[in-house]
């Protein structure tokens, strides 16, 4: 392969052009049968472009992209983003009102969407929302003939209908990228209830996750497992652009099963292993987990829970890793904030999330925004170009999280060693993490609270083995109600997603509250 310059990449639009120059033929994505090379995949993204011009997409209108982790994810995102259209995306566990929320609030003009995916048809999950600006749905793999009002294709077809835009027009679409453009909106909850879009650019993701990918030490060649969510920063930015940032091989995994991934790495010859501490525990605790070649992993990251200083010492020695990197992020820091790096010990790596990336400055201070001491926690705040551009449409929000000196408010609790390395201790909004996923109290209660026979509830984290943290309510049922704690997790999965749901129930006569109303969430969680 010839030797080619490599310049400053500010945007995806010259991200994908440059892989395809530096890593040409190499294999850029596998799936199934599936192989995709970085050249081959930057023509595909430009029918993608073509195809979204056809359509009347402009820069600057948001495309969502409800699918899980399939290689034409993968092509419709970097396409959109590659036609200067702004990538939303939608958790697979979502229900149709969910989803409907956020393509409201983000006047999303075109879906991306499965067809079906664990027995559930998506598209038909939207047939009764109301969803003015959606214009075009184009189906990834299956047939759906549930009309919400809006244009379905398939995704063949779609494929097709750029076919008469020249190269030169494509090209010129996507050279009018800029840095300063908005790449995506991650829509995140928060203590409100409502989620809320975040709002962040080319360049910074870009910048981002180029730090990300030179701690982590990725090297052309390695073969890179995604598990993580595509619609989650830790999947899309963390997975997706660090692979065409580093000539890595994506290997896209749908559906999580213990024994499944480790056929996976044996068979597939995997090398970078992302994931919640909960999936490295699975790995550990499977009786055969001996039997398997295991001798291709060499780095791993991993964050959002506490992890046992064992569980890192383990991934070394049993699961062979060279390198364990813990990190710590969330939407509204592009989903990176600090890093453990090569060499650190299993202790700082279990027990902290590492240190500031380059350029970002972490801090942790009191209620009246003055850093407290090392050692000491305060809430942790972030100020540097990887803090978010804003919530969409939301200027009161944006303001209550970043403050007049631009440090972004993150509502965590800290404690900062000598050396920088952070340790996250609390949450002060209360969100707690079911298996790497964010869970909101207030989004939960508010859908407990439109239950015939609750009156009241309160939703707070307990610890879980497996899962980190899980769901419990306590609710206040009306007089009369029969209403089972059977029936009411029941009810609560055909309302919420799967990972949002409590695993305990609580039925009580009040909610402890203080003098202005507002209940008493540590007093719930010594009863726990």
């Amino acid at each position: 392969m010839q030797t080619v310059i490599q310049t400053p990449i500010n945007t995806i639009p010259q991200l994908v052009d440059q892989a395809a120059a530096r890593y040409g033929d190499a294999l850029f994505l596998e799936e199934g049968d599936t192989r995709i090379s970085f050249g081959e995949f930057a023509h595909q993204v430009r029918s993608v472009v073509a195809s979204l011009m056809e359509l009347g997409i402009q820069p600057g209108d948001r495309v969502a992209i409800w699918a899980p982790n399939i290689s034409e994810w993968v092509i419709a995102a970097i396409g959109a983003q590659c036609a200067g259209a702004v990538l939303v995306t939608l958790n697979t566990r979502y229900k149709g009102s969910e989803a409907a929320y956020i393509l409201q609030q983000s006047r999303a003009r075109l879906l991306f969407c499965i067809g079906d995916f664990l027995g559930c048809d998506y598209p038909a999950q939207l047939a009764d929302e109301a969803l003015p600006d959606l214009e075009h749905t184009v189906v990834f793999r299956g047939e759906s003939c549930t009309g919400n009002g809006t244009h379905y294709l398939r995704w063949e077809q779609f494929q097709e209908l750029g076919s008469g835009v020249t190269e030169d027009t494509i090209q010129q679409r996507m050279n009018s990228v800029s840095e300063n453009h908005l790449s995506d909106i991650l829509f995140t909850s928060g203590t409100t209830g409502h989620p809320k879009g975040v709002m962040t650019s080319h360049e910074q993701n870009l910048r981002a996750f180029t730090h990300f990918a030179d701690i982590v030490g990725l090297q052309p060649g390695d073969r890179y497992l995604v598990i993580n969510p595509f619609f989650h920063s830790f999947g899309y930015k963390a997975g997706i652009l660090v692979c065409l940032l580093k000539g890595v091989t994506l290997l896209p995994h749908a559906v999580f099963n213990t024994e499944d991934i480790l056929h996976r790495i044996s068979n597939d010859r995997i090398s970078v292993l992302p994931g919640p501490p909960t999936l490295f525990q699975s790995l550990l605790a499977h009786p055969q987990l001996d039997q398997f070649d295991l001798s291709s992993l060499k780095r791993a990251t991993t964050g959002a829970a506490v992890i046992p200083v064992e569980m890192i010492r383990q991934m070394k020695s049993r699961l062979g890793f060279e390198t364990v990197i813990t990190a710590y992020g969330l939407t509204e820091s592009c989903g990176l904030v600090t890093a453990c790096r090569q060499g650190d010990s299993a202790e700082i790596i279990a027990t902290t999330s590492g240190r500031a990336i380059p350029d970002v400055e972490v801090r942790c201070v009191d209620q009246n925004n003055q850093e407290v001491p090392r050692g000491e926690a305060g809430e942790i705040v972030v100020r540097g170009f990887n803090v978010m551009q804003g919530y969409f449409e939301n200027e009161d929000a944006t303001r209550d999280t970043i403050d007049a000196d631009n440090w972004l408010h993150t509502g965590d609790i800290g404690v900062m060693d000598a050396e920088g390395n952070l340790k996250i201790t609390d949450r002060l909004k209360d969100m707690f993490i079911t298996g790497g996923f964010n869970c909101y109290p207030a989004e939960i209660e508010k859908t407990i609270a439109s239950h015939p026979d609750i009156i009241m509830n309160a939703v707070i984290g307990v610890p879980d083995e497996r899962m980190g943290e899980v769901a419990k309510v306590f609710a206040v049922r009306s007089d009369n109600s029969d209403l089972t704690p059977e029936a009411l997790i029941a009810w609560c999965r055909d309302n919420m997603a799967n990972y949002k749901v409590p695993r305990q129930v609580a039925f009580v006569d009040s909610l402890p509250m203080n003098a202005s109303g507002k209940v008493l969430k540590p007093e719930l969680r010594a009863l726990s």
